[in-house]
């Protein structure tokens, strides 16, 4: 009687463990961008989730996207930037033309960083392969 209330003891006990594990290491955290001085009409939500490697798996809505040309200034790229303790990185291009921003001015976007990101935000930009952030950021998250 003794042995089977361990086992049992000790099969809960694992279970509730490897519930734990899972759920705390595939949490995810999901918040809107603010409202854009430089485009309005722009909005949309930034879904992070941190994987069992440790990495932070980053999607992208975004519903009506102004094409970065019809921007004062204008310009030829999005580009979304990832806020570590360290610095902003470039974490990619959301294109405006294609598949990525379409006529229904919807954009998505998805990455995986190493880095672990404090805030996002995306800027207009005419060169895609910069290393730091010009100064027409068009959408930004609070800090997470």
């Amino acid at each position: 009687m003794r042995l089977q209330l361990s086992i049992r003891l000790i099969i809960c006990l694992f279970l509730f463990l490897t519930a734990t594990y899972f759920t705390s290491s595939a949490q995810s955290k999901k918040v809107p961008f603010n409202t854009s001085t430089i485009d309005p009409g722009a909005e949309g939500t930034v879904k992070v989730k941190k994987d069992k490697n440790g990495n932070f798996n980053i999607d992208i809505e975004i519903n009506n996207l102004a094409d970065p040309s019809k921007l004062t200034p204008a310009k030829k790229e999005y580009i979304v930037w990832l806020e570590t303790e360290k610095g902003a990185k470039n974490i990619g291009q959301i294109h405006s033309s294609g598949s990525l921003l379409s006529k229904a001015k919807k954009a998505s976007f998805s990455t995986v960083s190493p880095y672990k990101p404090v805030r996002i935000f995306i800027s207009a930009e005419d060169d895609p392969g910069l290393e730091q952030p010009g100064n027409v950021i068009v959408l930004t998250t609070n800090n997470f």
